[in-house]
């Protein structure tokens, strides 16, 4: 496409789908007439891999997920379709900002971290590939909430991001399937027929996802609620008007929140329909396609495979076995072997409070038919493996992990060590019992966006070291390591860096008021609030290391910038004062003058895939410090080291294979190993022990406790005090000299520019590994045994 058809393209789109000329167009108009010439070019794409894989007769891979944490599409779209060229050249001729279009488009708030990030790489991964697939998920109204900050705490307010006309989707009101919640079941033999009391309907909305160099385009599908009767104008003539509408809105609340605070049984029953209502249509969307082209039911397997992400789509085993059985007509037994072979479940945690557990009674009132066959699914699985020690049902709750597992002919791991521990830990009996069903997939991310698009300088010089063939091939990286040795790509490579971070600096003294030094190590740790993340043992070694300088003021400190991002889920206290006290922490650090030119902390609100782009491709330091044996995978550790930060961190996740690849040397280590922690945890008292051993950390939560960053309320901090004084699960406490060392060591390392750069080089050229790419191709041989299709690069060559 050249400068001039986009332009025209552009302007097309201006004037017929928006309904505006040049002279009178907003950054709004020119965004969405921008968005719709790019999409024409995509469409074609996409329906021509449709074309080919019903011609093919392919098999095709289904995604079901809560989350997908896409962020914004047009760059992504512009990027993978080649099209940046033509676009900012036209928009220059328009006089029109490419970067403020770029920056105006909202981020999709379909997704909350890891999760939901992961699973928006694997589409554009399949799409890359070849690989014929559909997402299915939920169109979220609101999605995950926007944070902001107010006196250092969160508050959540509504994401707004459809309050625009969303470029990216199709609406497919002909794609809509009736879902039932709770009434009564009437058995007739061996078969069953569910009456549910409440109904609605799931419409379809579909987003073509497409590739490298547009290749292949696959679907996302979000379902939205609808009322199965609308508004009622008898109600409404009688002057009853909020009950006019009152089907509409309660439809509207299944799919308007990411998430609903869980605290309450209402929180519980809207998060537990919303799980059924996506992953019902979901497989009714699946069946309907499988059986447009085929009659056989029993070939269900080798058409189709539906990966469960997490245990959100649990209820897709014993859903999908009614299915076959009470509207299909199939035998139990066989219903339960066609479901288990097409089925597969990704495991994301062995936090066990993460683990699913659905009270009885309310899965028995919304799902009653669910409920009874899960009690078979659970007695059919008892009776093959000859032992009643290993149930899905327990002390009246439903447990979906081990139904996932049970349901699922593969389950996965996202890291080597994660996997290992499933099958110690949480998964120890049933992988004893399903010896080969286990196997482990490492996390990766797409390099189209985390490296190509978010760090231009970057991509730049790697293409003019090695060529552009490692945009999908990332291992090709590689090919950097002899230029690693040469003083001029170094430089080059540093000077890349240096001017990511004048970006950054900018940034934030725009948005944030605050002012950064961009020579000084920019810190980051960016990740969902949580205990097990433990973002409270990086602020105690930011309070003791201020506490250091301001006793020695002239010591000539490396100078350090701290920059968190994360939100805290709405129900969760302790997170919640974790947000507060980094924000009264950054207060009186950032306004300290004896000690603010070495020790700054910056926390931006609202962290998103957006603010990632900006973060990533400036930091030096990756914090990676999860309790070892929590963190299943990570994946914004395998951004920072593919963008050349170093990271500092624990041997959990994926952590460890990063550290295999690019070297112990280029890799700050510190604390437990998994075994340690557990055994660390079998002393009595051991972060008091920790904390008399190490008179800085005693010293850090005294600052704390005597309200030192709260002194209008100085007891604000107790429960923090109190959970690292007494309890200490995650042993913050017992890793914290060992993490002062390694930070220690950060220091040195920074002080000497020239081995910087080179380490932080090395870790970009062994980072090739972590693309999302390779676990795409490991899934479709190890879980799916699905191959790619032909693309129209291949047709054509």
């Amino acid at each position: 496409m050249t400068p001039a058809q986009m332009k025209d393209a552009i302007l097309h789109h201006l004037v017929y789908t928006l309904g505006k000329d040049a002279a009178h167009a907003q950054t709004y108009d020119w965004r969405m007439a921008l968005s719709f010439a790019v999409r024409d070019k995509i469409v074609d794409r996409w329906f021509e891999a449709t074309r080919r894989t019903y011609a093919g007769q392919h098999k095709r891979v289904y995604y079901l997920s809560m989350e997908f944490l896409i962020g914004r599409l047009l760059k992504d779209a512009i990027i993978n379709m080649r099209l940046e060229e033509a676009a900012i050249d036209a928009l220059q001729e328009l006089k029109v900002d490419y970067q403020a279009i770029l920056e105006d488009e909202p981020d999709a708030a379909l997704g909350n971290g890891g999760l939901g990030r992961l699973a928006a790489c694997f589409m554009e991964s399949m799409s890359t590939i070849g690989c014929p697939a559909m997402g299915y998920g939920i169109r979220y109204e609101n999605g995950l909430f926007r944070q902001r900050f107010e006196n250092g705490r969160q508050v959540e307010e509504p994401e707004d991001w459809l309050s625009q006309r969303h470029a990216w989707e199709f609406e497919r009101p002909e794609v809509s399937i009736d879902i039932g919640f709770g009434g009564h079941v009437q058995e007739i033999g061996k078969r069953a027929n569910w009456y549910p009391s409440e109904m609605l309907i799931a419409m379809g909305h579909d987003t073509p996802i497409i590739g490298w160099r547009g290749r292949w385009g696959n679907t996302l599908r979000l379902w939205e609620a609808r009322p199965m009767h609308g508004f009622d104008l008898q109600r409404f003539n009688r002057g009853d008007y909020a009950a006019a509408a009152e089907p509409e809105a309660l439809a509207r609340t299944l799919s308007r929140v990411l998430y609903p605070d869980d605290t309450t049984e209402q929180g519980k029953e809207l998060r537990l329909k919303q799980e059924f209502f996506f992953t019902s249509a979901s497989l009714r969307d699946i069946l309907r396609r499988f059986e447009s082209e085929y009659d056989d039911l029993r070939l269900l397997p080798k058409k189709a495979a539906i990966q469960m992400n997490d245990t959100h789509p649990a209820i897709a085993g014993p859903e999908l076995v009614r299915l076959l059985v009470d509207e299909r007509g199939i035998d139990f037994e066989e219903a339960v072997g066609i479901a288990r072979n097409t089925l597969s479940y990704t495991n994301h945690t062995l936090l066990p409070e993460a683990l699913e557990r659905w009270d009885e009674g309310l899965m028995g009132r919304l799902l009653p038919r669910h409920l009874q066959l899960i009690f078979r699914i659970n007695e059919l699985h008892m009776k093959d493996v000859g032992t009643r020690k290993v149930t899905a049902v327990d002390d009246g709750h439903v447990k979906m992990g081990e139904l996932s597992f049970i349901m699922a002919h593969r389950v996965n791991g996202v890291s080597a060590l994660h996997t290992e521990l499933m099958k110690s830990t949480v998964f120890k009996d049933l992988h004893e019992l399903h010896p080969n069903r286990i196997v482990n997939e490492t996390n990766g991310v797409t390099p189209r966006r985390w490296l190509l698009s978010c760090n231009p300088r970057l991509s730049t010089l790697i293409t003019d070291a090695i060529g552009d063939d490692w945009v999908d091939d990332l291992e090709q990286l590689e090919k950097l390591e002899p230029h690693i040795d040469d003083a001029a790509f170094l430089e080059s490579y540093a000077a890349a860096k240096r001017q990511n971070k004048n970006d950054l600096a900018n940034w934030i003294a725009e948005k944030l008021e605050v002012g950064i030094d961009p020579e000084a190590i920019f810190d980051v740790q960016i990740k969902r609030i949580h205990e097990y993340k433990r973002q409270h043992l990086n602020l105690l070694e930011t309070i003791a290391h201020w506490l250091e300088i301001r006793d020695n003021p002239n010591q000539g400190w490396v100078p350090r910038v701290k920059i968190f991002g994360g939100k805290a889920a709405p129900g969760y206290v302790f997170a919640k004062e974790i947000v507060r006290l980094t924000n009264d922490v950054a207060k009186v650090l950032n306004s300290d003058p004896l000690t603010s030119r070495y020790l700054k902390v910056v926390y931006p609100p609202n962290y998103n895939v957006s603010l990632a782009e900006k973060l990533i491709p400036a930091s030096d330091l990756s914090e990676q410090i999860s309790t070892a044996g929590k963190e299943a995978s990570g994946t914004g550790n395998m951004k920072f080291a593919l963008n050349g930060a170093l990271t500092i961190g624990t041997l959990d996740g994926a952590n460890v294979e990063i550290r295999e690849h690019v070297k112990p040397e280029n890799f700050f280590l510190f604390g437990m190993t998994a075994d340690e922690v557990m055994e660390r945890r079998r002393i009595g008292g051991h972060a008091g022990q920790a904390i008399a051993a190490d008179p800085r950390l005693a010293r850090a939560i005294e600052a704390i406790r005597a309200g030192r960053f709260s002194p209008d309320d100085p007891g604000r901090y107790h429960g923090i005090v109190d959970n690292l004084v007494h309890h200490d699960y995650f042993v913050v406490c017992s890793d914290f000299t060992d993490y002062w060392r390694a930070q220690r060591e950060v220091d040195t390392a920074f002080a000497a520019p020239k081995d910087w750069a080179r380490m932080a080089a090395f870790n970009t050229a062994r980072s090739g590994w972590f693309s999302s790419d390779r676990t795409i191709r490991g899934y479709m041989a190890d879980v799916w045994h699905a191959e790619a299709a032909p693309t129209v690069e291949d047709a054509a060559g």
